[in-house]
């Protein structure tokens, strides 16, 4: 099983609040950015924990901010949005 190449490929840097349930910062860097996401996150992380704030910080890979709304569910929509349509694809 080889990799999958992702065309026309981003990445998308989200800082998420837990205890709130919502996104703090969303960016999006083009593939040929790749470098600059991945620096920002570490100094990101490392001023958050620095300060002593509690965030989630992630950068993910995907084709589209559609794919990753569908792939990460969880950092744009509520607990109520989840649960109901959990609710709706059993029943």
């Amino acid at each position: 099983m080889g990799v999958v190449a992702i065309p026309n490929r981003m990445f998308f840097l989200i800082e998420y609040d837990r205890a709130k349930g919502q996104i703090v910062a969303l960016r999006t860097f083009d593939d040929s950015e790749r470098k600059q996401a991945q620096d920002i996150r570490l100094e990101l992380e490392l001023n958050l924990n620095e300060s002593g704030i509690k965030r989630e910080v992630v950068l993910l890979e995907a084709a589209s901010e559609e794919a990753v709304r569908l792939t990460h569910r969880h950092y744009f929509e509520d607990l109520d949005q989840l649960l109901a349509d959990l609710k709706s694809a059993c029943y």
